[in-house]
Formats: C-alpha cells, sequence, structure tokens
C-alpha cells in the first residue's frame, strides 16, 4: 500500500510538473511526464508481444482470476485464437493512442523550447500584419 502511494503521488508530481512547464513555457519541466510516457509506451509493447509470443498466458491468467469476476466464464468460453487476436487488437489500439499522445507531449516541448530558442523565429499573424 506504502509503494502504490508512493508512485501515485510521484505520478501527481511528474503531471504537475508537465502542467506547469507547458503553462509557464518551461520545456526543461516537461521532460520527466515524457520519459514516464516513453516508459509506459515500452511496457506495454513489451505486454502485447509477450500475449503474441506466449499466447497460452492468457487463459493462465484467466485461471487465475477470482472465482466472482464478471462474465470470468463467458470469456472462457471464447476460443482462445480468437480471445488472442481481440487482446492484441485492443492493446494496438491503446499503443496507437499512446503513441499520439507522445508525439503531443513532444510537439509541445520542441515548440516551447523554439520558442525560447533565439534561432527559431515565431511570426503571429494577423489581418494588420497580412
Amino acid at each position: 500500500m506504502c509503494i502504490a502511494t508512493a508512485i501515485s503521488l510521484l505520478m501527481i508530481l511528474i503531471c504537475a510538473m508537465a502542467t506547469y512547464g507547458a503553462y509557464k513555457q518551461h520545456a526543461a519541466w516537461i521532460i520527466p511526464f515524457f520519459c514516464y510516457q516513453i516508459f509506459d509506451f515500452a511496457l506495454n509493447t513489451l505486454v502485447a508481444i509477450s500475449v503474441l509470443v506466449y499466447p497460452s498466458t492468457v487463459q493462465d491468467y484467466l485461471r487465475q482470476l477470482p472465482t466472482n469476476f464478471p462474465s470470468k466464464e463467458e470469456i472462457m468460453a471464447v476460443n482462445p485464437t480468437c480471445l488472442v487476436v481481440i487482446i492484441l487488437l485492443f492493446l494496438s489500439i491503446i499503443l496507437a493512442f499512446k503513441g499520439y499522445l507522445i508525439s503531443c507531449v513532444w510537439n509541445c516541448y520542441r515548440y516551447i523550447n523554439g520558442r525560447n530558442n533565439s534561432d527559431v523565429l515565431v511570426y503571429i499573424t494577423t489581418n494588420d500584419t497580412a
């Protein structure tokens, strides 16, 4: 319980740092959140690879669930190959969404870094300057 609380507090701190960094235009404050996202993406990719390489682990995991788990019997009745395909499809959608979020954070970092860099000019156009 203490470890879960510490991890939750660390995640709140990292998210707050990213929010503060984006608000105050400090690119360095976004880096810990970006690193967390990369780490999380890598772990989810390993889960997808393990399901692909060892499809029998899905059935083993389902057998270990408590008996009062909702729809456990219906899930166990599904064809194991079909279940693995569904899980891989679901994991692929999650990985694609996480990749998109990583891209958003990286673009935010680059934008803020570019604004603070004197080599890159950011033009703001209005009807008067156009």
